[in-house]
């Protein structure tokens, strides 16, 4: 995952620059850059790969300046390439950013109409150019900034030096994190507080919508329309740790909270934004498998089965799968000319191991979905689709879960573009779509935590909690089930809302919450009939649903979240939210371990 940091002091930056980009390696990258200002001129260093090679560049091509801007790229926009990485320079303008501009093409063609000549692929450079077109418009720097934000739509983490002002750095954030460091007559700007433990333990953590002025002596922060605002300063423990909170409470709220920056850095791996194009580049050849087997654990097996949906409703795939500990048990008739996909946050998970070990033996491709690429499933696989989702401490996974299933998403459509089941439009649009979650996560996070906060506090008192979904939705009641039953110790089951009157529905009484996933999709008015049932036995019904369905339900449930509109292969992970939050605020009323609930483990390394 890309890394931001910023200086503006009193020495000269560069090699601290470099030496707070290191401890952000753990998020990934595949280049890196810095910039300083120098004699009044903006100066850059660039290259690809690791640090190492960046650190030689400053070698032979020394940079001074006593204020800089650094950064580590995950490569989204174009590739990986020195060309593409960060900072990008423009009349006078330096830029580094983090996230997706999802509305760039439509402001690069703008910018090339008018005369802007554009040196890279990615869609970062379009903000370089409108700042120095306002700039030229006769615009201050700030009205330069501020117009600027108001341009660009997605999730973005923004540094900025202006070559006429070598005083200060600009920065705004809506979604990928910012934190500003307080020093001692020079001021500090990272991705999270561990890039900046070096130089201080005093930080500010900006909101989405947030956008600052950092000079030597302290910062002034506006909100998105332009309003001056106070952000508290706090007391970073991070040189202690190599993870740490940030200004959450517990690990698992902060992953919950990282997820539109992770899954901006997991789509980028698997989605060509500049084209919208999903290629399944790997040894395993989707379009000549006659069918895909699916195994996992826990959160990871549920991934898997919205996967399945995804893979055989686009990919045309047939998919068979189970949970680990019983998959390799069955003796399922497998094919050699099959494939098969393994789950894990970790990469260690023992039963899942077992299954990859035994499918292997039966002359299976294997493919492994992992977060840790090292790990045992990871070398012993065929291909390796990494998640991205960076270190994940709450043992309740969140991030990893939702990156599980971007990944997942893009494989079903690079399968289906390659076995010819959907055309180049389709292909482009599902793309598009994926393009599109980071933006609308961030806008459901900022959004829904009061509402979520009042539920959650009812929950709390109850003993059972009913999940009800369909299609995708119904894994989706399942781990909003397991993510309670994992961290309040409440009992809590997920089914798929057709099997209601098959058995569950005897439980419904006026002290049953049924909580009722229902995205205004293909299913939604079979789901509101089986809603209908709830209510006429005095269920208490929380509706998660999104703007279309809350309008077109007609049911006076107890309450309803409503989340954006969102096309159906991102709803799954958009309805994720509610559904962590819920269990998390829940579990923080009952006051129980949060991070590492009782009885549990991160990574169940025996059977």
């Amino acid at each position: 995952m890309c890394g931001i940091v910023g200086i503006v002091g009193q020495q000269p930056v560069s090699e601290r620059l470099i030496d707070a980009l290191k401890r952000l390696e753990y998020r990934g990258y595949d280049s890196a850059g810095v910039a300083t200002i120098t004699e009044g001129a903006l100066h850059r260093r660039r290259a690809e790969g690791k640090l190492v090679n960046l650190e030689t560049r400053l070698k032979e091509e020394p940079l001074s300046g006593t204020i800089g801007i650094a950064h580590t790229r995950w490569a989204t926009h174009g590739a990986p390439t020195e060309r593409n990485a960060h900072p990008h320079f423009t009349d006078g303008v330096a830029v580094v950013h983090n996230g997706i501009i999802e509305n760039f093409a439509e402001l690069k063609d703008e910018l090339a109409a008018a005369g802007a000549e554009f040196q890279t692929d990615t869609d970062t450079e379009v903000v370089a150019h409108l700042l120095a077109r306002h700039r030229r418009e006769g615009m201050r720097r700030r009205e330069a900034m501020h117009a600027t934000l108001k341009r660009v739509r997605g999730a973005y983490a923004l540094a900025i030096l202006f070559e006429d002002d070598p005083s200060t750095i600009m920065a705004a954030r809506n979604g990928p994190p910012l934190a500003i460091g307080h020093g001692d007559g020079e001021m500090f700007l990272g991705s999270d507080a561990i890039a900046l433990a070096p130089f201080t333990n005093e930080v500010t953590y900006l909101i989405d919508g947030d956008w600052a002025v950092i000079g030597k002596t302290g910062a002034h922060i506006f909100d998105f329309d332009g309003r001056p605002v106070e952000r508290p300063r706090q007391t970073s423990m991070a040189a202690a740790y190599l993870a740490n909170k940030g200004n959450h409470r517990h690990f698992m709220e902060k992953e919950i909270y990282e997820q539109p920056e992770v899954i901006t850095h997991a789509l980028g791996h698997y989605i060509n934004f500049i084209e919208n194009s999903a290629d399944a580049v790997s040894s395993i050849d989707f379009a000549r498998i006659p069918s895909l087997a699916i195994s996992a654990c826990g959160t990871a097996y549920l991934a898997g089965l919205i996967g399945k949906y995804w893979f055989e409703r686009y990919a045309r795939l047939p998919v068979e799968i189970d949970v680990a500990s019983e998959f390799r048990y069955r003796e399922i008739p497998l094919s050699p000319q099959s494939a098969a996909l393994f789950i894990s946050q970790s990469g260690e998970t023992a039963d899942t191991l077992a299954s990859l070990r035994y499918c292997k033996e039966l002359g299976l491709k294997i493919g492994a979905v992992v977060n840790v690429r090292e790990s045992t499933i990871a070398r012993e696989a065929d291909a390796v689709f990494p998640i991205l989702a960076g270190p994940e401490i709450g043992v309740a996974s969140t991030k990893a879960f939702t990156c599980q299933l971007a990944v997942l998403a893009a494989l079903a459509i690079g399968a289906a573009r390659a076995r010819g089941t959907i055309s180049e439009d389709e292909m482009q649009a599902l793309a598009g779509s994926l393009a599109e979650m980071p933006r609308l996560m961030s806008q459901v996070l900022n959004s829904i935590q009061p509402k979520i906060e009042i539920l959650s506090r009812e929950l709390s008192k109850c003993h059972d909690v009913l999940y009800l979904g369909r299609g995708t939705s119904f894994p989706l009641a399942m781990e909003g089930a397991l993510k309670l039953k994992e961290i309040s110790y409440i009992h809590a089951e997920g089914y798929a809302a057709g099997e209601l009157k098959h058995g569950p529905i005897a439980l419904i009484d006026e002290n049953m919450p049924v909580i009722v996933i229902a995205p205004h999709d293909r299913f939604f008015d079979k789901t509101v009939s089986n809603m209908q049932e709830v209510a006429a036995r005095g269920g208490r019904i929380i509706l998660i649903t999104d703007e279309k369905g809350a309008a077109a339900s007609k049911l006076d449930t107890t309450d309803t979240i409503v989340l954006p509109t969102a096309d159906e292969i991102i709803a799954p992970m958009i309805f994720s939210l509610p559904i962590q939050l819920l269990a998390y605020h829940t579990a923080v009323f009952m006051g129980t371990d949060v991070d590492q609930p009782r009885n549990l483990a991160k990574s169940v390394t025996v059977e």
